[in-house]
C-alpha cells in the first residue's frame, strides 16, 4: 500500500468524521430542545391546573404572611377540593375592593423574563389584581362579632383565634367594628389576620357583593410560604379554632 493510497483514504475519512460530529451535535441540540419544550409544557399545565405562585402585596395577613412573601397556591381548590373554615385563599377582586394601581415602569428585558417565568408559575405579575384572606364563613353560616370577650362567633360557637390573629397591643377585640351577617349561597365571608389593618369583607359591605366573595372568584388555597426561605412554612387552617361550627346553634 503506497503513501498516496493512505493519504487518499485519510482525506476521505476526515469529512466523514466532521459530518458525524455535526450530526451528533444537531441530535444533542434537538434532544435538549425537546426536553425544554416538554418541561415548559408540563410546567405550564401544572401552573394552569394544579399550583401557581403569588406574592403578598400588603400587610393585611400579618403576621401569617408579610409583604413580598411568595406563596404556593393549590388551584384544585375549590373545584375539586372543597373550601374549609380557616383556609387562606387567593381570590379575584369581587368588585371595588382594590383601588386602581398605576402600571409600573419595567424595562422590556425584565418584562420578558417575568412573562416567561409566569408561564410556569414561578412569578405572578397579576398578584396586585388578587386578594388573600382567611375564610371565616362558608355558605349559610351566621357570623357575628363581637361578644363580651371580644370574640367572633360562627353559628353561635365563639372562636379562639389567638393562634393566628394579629391585634394591636392592648386590644382583645378581634374586630374594631361589630357585624352580624349570614353568608349567602355560593359565597364566603373572609377576613385578614391583621384585623385592624385589613380591608376585607367587613369594609366592603357597600359594594355590589355586600362584602361576600363568590366562590367562583377563588383561585385556590394558599398552601405554603415558598420564599424567602427564612419564612418557609405550611399555612394551617387551624381546625381546632373552628371545631363545632358546622353543628353550631346558628
Amino acid at each position: 500500500m503506497t503513501d498516496e493510497t493512505l493519504t487518499t483514504r485519510s482525506d476521505r475519512l476526515e469529512p466523514e468524521k466532521r459530518n458525524s460530529k455535526k450530526r451528533s451535535a444537531l441530535l444533542f441540540l434537538r434532544d435538549v430542545l425537546i426536553i425544554f419544550v416538554v418541561a415548559l409544557l408540563v410546567s405550564f399545565l401544572i401552573k394552569t391546573f394544579l399550583i401557581r405562585s403569588f406574592f403578598i402585596p400588603s400587610e393585611s395577613m400579618e403576621n401569617t404572611l408579610v409583604i413580598d412573601d411568595r406563596i404556593i397556591v393549590n388551584e384544585l381548590t375549590p373545584d375539586l377540593i372543597p373550601i374549609s373554615h380557616g383556609d387562606v385563599v387567593v381570590f379575584k377582586d369581587p368588585g371595588g375592593w382594590l383601588r386602581p394601581q398605576p402600571e409600573p415602569d419595567v424595562n422590556p428585558i425584565a418584562a420578558s423574563v417575568d412573562w416567561l417565568l409566569s408561564l410556569v408559575g414561578l412569578t405572578a405579575p397579576d398578584s396586585n389584581d388578587h386578594l388573600i384572606k382567611r375564610v371565616i364563613g362558608l355558605p349559610g353560616d351566621h357570623v357575628v362579632c363581637c361578644n363580651a370577650l371580644g370574640q367572633m362567633s360562627v353559628n353561635g360557637v365563639p372562636l379562639n383565634e389567638t393562634p393566628y390573629v394579629n391585634l394591636p397591643p392592648g386590644d382583645t377585640k378581634v374586630s374594631k367594628d361589630d357585624f352580624d351577617v349570614t353568608v349567602p349561597p355560593d359565597s364566603l365571608w373572609v377576613m385578614g389576620d391583621n384585623r385592624y389593618n385589613s380591608a376585607d369583607s367587613r369594609f366592603n359591605t357597600d359594594k355590589p357583593g355586600k362584602g361576600f366573595v363568590p366562590i367562583d372568584n377563588v383561585v385556590g388555597r394558599a398552601l405554603v410560604v415558598s420564599w424567602p426561605l427564612s419564612h418557609w412554612a405550611w399555612l394551617d387552617n387551624f381546625p381546632d379554632v373552628f371545631r363545632g361550627v358546622e353543628e353550631g346553634t346558628g
